[in-house]
């Protein structure tokens, strides 16, 4: 392994998992890191966001991984715990989550080197009522932070059994966002069980986390209010293209110029 990737992904597990934030519990969540073009590091099985530990942590190749996630073949769970274990660098490890399916393709995309997966309160809450889906799925933005930090659109996946078949919906969903808005999502959710940050860095998965907790905050007390008032696309082109959010996204390790 990776001394830095690992210490950084087990810096950032225990960021995502802290108490005070409500972000995930017990065995809630995972996390991964890419180590290169053949391997990465996940959260493995059953294991707690808050307390991970470095014997804790699967590396997993890509290469088998993505072949099932590719091919058209429809998996048991025996065959796709058997495909998880198979699938640990240097033969079968601890257990990594069954969500490492997701990680994989997310960790393919350019630009995106850790995935944080937690289940966010807030944002549960609202992934768990028909309005609050509507309001997620309609893609808007509530104020211009959520841009600077979140991108300019939330990626949203319908409620699907986690596992092989999650990952191919979520797969599906983000190539349609990547065909519309020419860029990988930084924001994903999942109707019904939770959330998804992607970021180039640890740092930045944990701040796109704290925005969308705040986002959707921010959402439930609009809602609470009456009707949500969402920045126009035009507003949000602004805030997208404006020199001084380019300089605030690089001081927060979203950009790596300000120009």
């Amino acid at each position: 392994m990776t001394n830095t990737k690992l210490a950084e992904l087990l810096d950032l597990s225990h960021a995502l998992g802290a108490p005070a934030h409500d972000w995930a519990i017990l065995g809630e969540g995972n996390t991964s890191t890419r180590l290169n073009e053949e391997t990465f590091l996940v959260k493995a099985s059953g294991s707690e966001l808050r307390t991970l530990t470095e014997e804790q942590v699967s590396e997993v190749r890509f290469a088998p991984v993505m072949e099932a996630l590719n091919s058209s073949r429809d998996y048991s769970d025996t065959e796709t715990k058997d495909l998880l274990l198979g699938a640990c660098a240097g033969g079968a490890g601890r257990m990594p989550s069954v969500e490492t399916l997701l990680h994989a393709y997310l960790l393919t995309l350019p630009g995106i080197d850790f995935v944080g997966h937690t289940h966010v309160t807030s944002i549960n809450g609202l992934l768990c009522s028909l309005e609050g889906w509507k309001a997620i799925e309609s893609g808007g933005r509530l104020f211009p932070d959520e841009i600077v930090v979140c991108g300019v659109a939330p990626c949203s996946v319908p409620y699907v059994d986690p596992g092989l078949p999650l990952a191919r919906a979520l797969r599906d969903q983000v190539i349609a966002y990547i065909q519309k808005y020419e860029a990988a999502p930084k924001t994903i959710y999942l109707r019904n069980h939770g959330f998804i940050a992607l970021g180039k860095s640890a740092q930045e998965v944990r701040n796109v986390t704290l925005m969308a907790d705040k986002s959707a905050r921010v959402l439930l007390a609009a809602l609470a209010c009456g009707t949500p008032i969402y920045l126009s696309s035009e507003n949000v082109t602004r805030i997208r293209t404006r020199p001084d959010e380019h300089y605030r996204q690089k001081a927060l390790g979203i950009r790596e110029d300000a120009s």
